[in-house]
This record gives C-alpha cells, structure tokens and sequence, in this order.
C-alpha cells in the first residue's frame, strides 16, 4: 500500500505541476523557478486577464490538494485497520513523502527543469535562461521541505495513532 500511495503521489505531483503550467501560470507557480526566469516572466504574469482556462487552472490545483491529502488519509486508514503503531505509521507516511520528494528533485528539478526544454514550451520568453541549467538552485526550500516531511509524518502518524 506504501508504494502504491508513493508513486501515485508521484504521478498526481507531476499531473499537478503539467496541469498548473498549461492553466494558470501564476506567482505562486514561477517562484519554484530560478530567480532570472521569474523576472523573465514577470511581466507576463502581471497583464495576465482572467479567463475560463485560468478557472480551471484554480480547479486543478484544488483537486491537487485534495488528492495529496487523500494519499495520507487513505495511508492512514489502511493503517487503522491493519493495528498500526506509531512507528508503523511513521514510517508509511514519511516514506510517502520521502518518495515523492525524490521524484520532485531528480524527475522535476533536475531532469524536467534542467535536461528538457518542458517549461519553455509553456514560456517562450524564458528560452536562454541561464537558470534552467542550474540544478540545486533551491537547495534551502527542498532542505526546509525534506525536516516538514519528517515533522509532518510524525504529526499525522500521531493523529492517527489518537483513532
């Protein structure tokens, strides 16, 4: 159940990603990007009118949430019914975690962003950007990342533990 939950985390990471860049291209999205890209597309994001594809970009991005807490919940569920201690519960949801961190670094940061021209497609105007080619560019958000998957697994391992 652990490496199923792992890999469709995976999946639903990257879905959620593709989905955002097509739809709504937003702050909230170029600031995962190195800093010479954001200010590339900054203008863009500025002018950018609201509309229909936009919407559904904030569709996307809720049922990214939703299905991300889902893989916990159902983690969590599984393991209410098989007795699980806290350390068993622990150990599930910080493998989750961990697993679709390690896909965020090596699948998304280093092979999408740096090894594919994938989000140029979506933003032309960032073509030549020295940042796409500069792996590890956010070491400190994916260092402060990797401590709240352990913080998280032990707070959600516990809530469960109080079922």
């Amino acid at each position: 159940m652990t490496a199923i939950l792992s890999a469709a985390g995976c999946v639903l990471l990257f879905l959620g990603i593709w989905g955002v860049t097509i739809t709504l291209p937003t702050r909230l999205l170029a600031k995962n990007f190195p800093e010479d890209v954001q200010e590339k597309l900054r203008p863009r994001l500025e002018s950018l009118p609201t509309s229909p594809k936009r919407a559904l970009g904030w569709i996307i991005l809720a049922l990214f949430v939703a299905g991300y807490l889902a893989l916990f919940v159902i983690g969590g569920i599984d393991g209410l019914k098989r007795g699980f201690t806290f350390g068993q519960f622990f150990l599930r949801f910080f493998t989750i975690g961990a697993v679709i961190k390690a896909f965020d670094i090596i699948a998304l940061d280093w092979f999408l962003l740096t090894k594919t021209h994938f989000f140029q497609r979506y933003f032309p105007e960032t073509e030549g950007c020295a940042g796409w080619q500069d792996f590890g560019y956010n070491r400190r958000q994916q260092a402060r990342q990797c401590a709240m998957i352990v913080l998280g697994s032990a707070v959600t391992a516990w809530i469960f533990t109080l079922f």
